[in-house]
């Protein structure tokens, strides 16, 4: 081929190849300094992405460096197998998906190489989360300027490759707008850097110091760049033939909006753009070159924000008021309409800030900022000023609380997963759900949308909801496609063809964020026409002429209908006699496996404020070690597709060893936006995996499932002396560890006297002028810790309750519920609703004091018995400490701790279930200034620190934030924590000696001292 000529398009559609797996799996194990993955668990875990497609892997390779991908490509080449560089795996249009070698850059390769301030630019590799590049650059006084909504777990390479966006947009523009340099690397093996700020010449090869040459990117360079005739050079040229054959048609097809995102970005060659190579190649998702590493462009951090809320009557109307908002110079302009709050009311996600939204059915979100907050404000006045008498005034909030104005940020980015999984809607799905059209053409473009969804029967008053980035006219939404039925992906293609028209009548883009990859790469012909589009096969022939980077998406791509996650042909195996009943997926596990939406808040790496998911996945950095990895492990477990790599069904192995390290936190039940459950899924699993065949079983499920008859047993005959002694004392100590099968770790102590012969001894006191409520003798409080249930008692009767107590020998069943035994779980659980009837039937209260059993009065057992009238019962009236002192006990005023301060570690299932507001509340009345930790769970999690081979997980995950902040705490700092597993964490894990104490004790605490004088 001659160097100057264009090669002939790509246009095989997924040409299959044939790959010798062992061979191209041995090589790289044998070259690659990184992990390498073929197995069938890996494998299912990242068979599909945020997207409605699911192809399996060949294998997948972690790189430690960015050199081990440069030489995990070279084994790829060699053995003809295709690559797939994928970073955070949230995208929606199929394109980290393929049956390909999947690149995962972002367990290790996400460094930040280096910063110039002065140049305000940066060198980051490309597994990078954006969060944390953020983090890192705050002393700077600097940011990355992009930010969508998954900014807390998407990477730079991610965005990269899908030129995102983000709510930022409307100030910083897009990706492409935001990048300096790219060190790329062809499948051939050709490595560069390229862009604006690239050198001219070969590429360096020493990128460990992460410094990326700055030459400009003018015809010099070019010349330069042409003279050492390598294969660079080719490229180069062919790339300057390409512009100019079709520079008239790019000036011409593309469209002039802030949001065309679909289709290579040919126009980045024009000579208006400078030739800027690095441009073309953002958002070109992987299928023209791996990209190595980046230079980005910072922007100023904005000192001040101002964020005001417009309510209209209708989203038409909202977009309407787009075009006399912009000239103001908004940093941000989100839309959103009530649906999408009705389905965020539904899911009780933000509602504060809801609470505060003014009057209206659809709403503006306008923020400015800038260097003073004065002058901000008055920006956003001037807007008022002209929107007022206006045909776009609307019912104003102002919001000035920084925290508000988070949270109802949190709302718009919260779209996604609030959409999903809505109960009384059917499922939605992705497909349209990123077009863009000029802002001033929005209004009129939702009507038209709006009426294609009634022609397809999509509409209702229930969705889809429309939401978006107003100001650059881009919109998001979720649909209700049957993706379950041959009809109903016929009808999903329709749809999509007539929308591909509608947004090109309008002047717009198939795509305004999350890419073409497969969904709409098919389309592209409409939007572009096939002159274009032939030009993008002739792109990906000058890059990729063999098709081995992510084929089949962009260009030549698989039918917008094929490779669906679930379409006419799933057909996943419907497993009978579950214990859970799954009352929230219509009695489907399938269902619940499939809650998914591959959203990947699972993924963050640090705990977000009041959040808990994912303490493994923060610990292991581990797709498969996610809520979402493991989701997906269970979904391919059904079996619902005749290539899936799972086929052993209950019994598989991949899908025991992805959930042996779920700490069964519950966590992801409330963090996680499609509430998808995993510590219940795990419970399921491990039932069924075991089911007729309990000698398979661990011995840590026996000594730890059976705890509470073990502790029963040994407060009846009052052995806790010498079981303590047993335990406690070396080397009998490490014998009773090893029979038990649990981690060498200390064992708690047995108290003397359990609560429940405390109680009976002490009986009840005080007048009871409020009513009776019965305390629950959970066996950690019973056996373990009755000082814990002694202050509750003597705080509860000063409020003036009267207590009770079972004398009965009862459980809630917590401890074989998580490891699986689900069988006696229910049996234990029955006997102790039925004991518990009658006081329920008089409608009395339960009080709990440990906040795993009251989760499983709250969660579990109405999961398991859905339809007992007694198990809702006691889900109704089953409370915590602090909701029966405030919520319960009007005009009760809780003993003051003067000048207390406090570290609270809120329990896992707390967060999940039951809440912790109430007990925020309880502790302002009381005079107790106490901070909360962004601890996540404190790592034991019930029974998983005592297990084999999860002592290392249960350390790192207190020692990420738990551990640290009680040594650094001031010694009269109380340490909160209602759980025993966290109060046993600390009381082991803490060199220092510090032990944590109930919310009980602490209140309890005055009135003790009092009498103690």
């Amino acid at each position: 081929m001659a160097t100057h000529a264009l090669p002939d398009p790509v246009i095989r559609p997924g040409t299959p190849v044939d790959v010798d797996v062992p061979g191209l799996a041995a090589a790289l194990r044998a070259r690659v300094d990184g992990e390498i993955r073929f197995d069938d668990g890996t494998r299912a875990a990242y068979s599909t992405d945020g997207s409605n497609f699911r192809q399996v892997p060949i294998g997948v390779v972690v790189p430690r460096s960015p050199e081990a991908a440069v030489e995990a490509i070279a084994v790829a080449r060699e053995y003809g197998a295709p690559v797939l560089s994928r970073g955070g795996g949230t995208s929606l249009a199929g394109q980290c998906t393929n049956t390909a070698v999947v690149l995962d850059w972002s367990k290790y390769c996400g460094k930040l190489e280096s910063v110039d301030a002065d140049e305000a630019t940066c060198v980051v590799q490309p597994g990078i989360v954006l969060d944390d590049l953020n983090r890192q650059l705050a002393d700077t006084g600097l940011r990355f300027g992009p930010e969508p909504a998954t900014h807390m777990n998407c990477t730079l390479g991610g965005m990269i490759g899908n030129n995102s966006c983000g709510a930022t947009a409307q100030r910083t523009g897009k990706v492409v707008d935001n990048i300096a340099a790219l060190e790329v690397l062809c499948y051939d093996g050709t490595r560069f850097w390229c862009g604006r700020d690239a050198e001219g010449g070969t590429a360096p090869h020493t990128p460990h110091r992460g410094q990326a040459p700055r030459p400009p990117a003018d015809d010099e360079a070019y010349a330069e760049i042409e003279r050492h005739g390598n294969r660079r050079a080719a490229i180069y040229r062919q790339l300057r033939h390409l512009r100019d054959t079709y520079a008239e048609r790019i000036r011409e097809t593309y469209p002039d909006i802030p949001r065309r995102v679909s289709g290579y970005n040919l126009d980045s060659l024009l000579p208006e753009h400078g030739f800027d190579v690095a441009g073309l190649l953002v958002g070109s998702e992987s299928t023209l070159v791996t990209v190595l590493r980046a230079k980005l462009k910072l922007v100023p951090v904005l000192k001040e924000r101002t964020l005001v809320v417009l309510g209209y009557p209708s989203v038409d109307k909202a977009a309407e008021a787009v075009p006399a908002i912009l000239p103001h110079e908004p940093v941000a302009l989100e839309g959103l309409d009530s649906k999408l709050l009705r389905d965020e009311r539904i899911k009780h996600l933000n509602p504060s800030a809801i609470s505060k939204l003014p009057e209206g059915r659809s709403f503006l979100m306008v923020q400015f900022g800038g260097e003073d907050i004065e002058a901000v404000d008055k920006q956003a006045q001037r807007m008022l000023d002209d929107l007022h008498d206006s045909p776009h005034q609307a019912d104003v909030a102002f919001l000035d609380e920084p925290a508000l104005e988070t949270e109802l940020w949190q709302v718009r980015e919260a779209g996604l997963g609030a959409t999903a999984h809505i109960p009384g809607k059917p499922d939605t799905f992705e497909g349209w759900e990123d077009s863009a059209v000029a802002p001033d053409r929005l209004g009129e473009y939702l009507r038209r949308l709006n009426a294609l969804y009634e022609e397809f029967g999509y509409l209702s008053d229930t969705g889809p909801s429309l939401y978006g980035h107003f100001g650059q006219g881009c919109v998001h939404t979720r649909i209700p496609f049957d993706l379950y039925t041959a009809s109903g992906v016929a009808t999903y293609r329709r749809f999509l063809e007539r929308a591909a028209d509608l947004v090109v009548e309008f002047g717009g883009s198939l795509s305004g964020e999350h890419g073409d990859g497969q969904t709409r790469g098919e389309l592209l012909p409409k939007m572009f026409g096939e002159d274009i589009v032939h030009a993008f096969g002739q792109l990906k022939a000058i890059f990729d002429p063999q098709d081995r980077m992510n084929p089949g998406k962009v260009v030549a791509p698989h039918p917008l209908d094929d490779n669906l996650r679930l379409g006419g042909d799933w057909s996943p195996a419907t497993p009978q006699n579950l214990f859970f009943r799954y009352p929230h997926d219509g009695g489907s596990f399938a269902q619940a496996a499939n809650r998914c939406v591959g959203v990947g808040r699972c993924r963050q790496q640090t705990t977000p404020s009041g959040q808990v998911m994912c303490p493994s996945y923060q610990v292991t950095r581990e797709e498969e070690h996610s809520t979402r990895g493991r989701a997906r492990l269970l979904f391919e477990m059904l079996d619902g597709h005749s290539d899936g790599p799972l086929t052993d069904g209950w019994r598989s192995t991949a899908v025991h060893d992805a959930l042996d390290l779920c700490l069964a936190c519950k966590g992801c039940k409330t963090d996680c936006p499609a509430n998808v459950d995993m510590a219940t899924y795990k419970a399921e699993f491990l039932a069924q995996h075991y089911r007729r065949r309990p000698w398979r079983r661990p011995r840590a499920h026996f000594s730890m499932g059976w705890l509470p008859a073990v502790a029963q047993l040994v407060g009846r005959l009052r052995l806790s002396r010498l079981v303590n002694a047993v335990t406690h004392t070396p080397p009998l100590s490490r014998l009773a560890v090893a029979a038990a099968g649990v981690e060498d770790r200390e064992i708690p102590l047995f108290a003397g006297e359990p609560l429940q012969r405390w109680f009976a001894r002490r009986g009840p006191r005080g007048d009871g002028a409020r009513g009776t409520v019965l305390l629950w003798p959970d066996t950690f409080t019973n056996h373990f810790h009755p000082h814990v249930g002694q202050a509750a008692v003597e705080l509860v009767e000063s409020a003036g309750w009267r207590v009770e107590m079972p004398t009965a020998p009862l459980c809630c069943g917590l401890t074989w519920i998580s490891t699986g035994q689900l069988g006696v779980a229910k049996k234990i659980l029955t006997r102790t609703v039925r004991a518990l009837a009658p006081h329920l039937h008089d409608g009395g209260l339960v009080l709990a004091l440990e906040p795993s059993c009251t989760a499983v009065f709250r969660a579990d057992a109405p999961e398991l018995f859905p339809e007992d009238h007694d198990v809702r019962r006691l889900r109704d009236q089953t409370v915590t400490l602090a909701e029966l002192l405030t919520d319960h006990s009007p005009g009760y005023r809780p003993p003051t701790v003067d000048g207390a301060k406090a570290l609270a570690q809120v329990h896992c299932h707390q967060h999940a279930v039951l809440g912790w507001d109430a007990d925020k509340r309880l502790l302002e009345q009381a005079g107790v200034d106490v901070e909360r930790l962004d601890s996540g769970c404190c790592g034991l999690a019930g029974n998983f620190g005592f297990e084999p081979g999860h002592l290392p997980v249960s350390e790192a995950c207190a020692e990420r934030v738990l551990l640290p902040k009680v040594r650094e705490a001031d010694p009269d700092t109380t340490v909160l924590a209602d759980g025993f597993s966290c109060r046993t964490q600390i009381h082991q894990l803490d060199s220092g000696g510090r032990e944590a104490v109930h919310l009980a004790e602490l209140l309890a605490r005055p009135a003790r001292e009092e009498g103690r004088r």
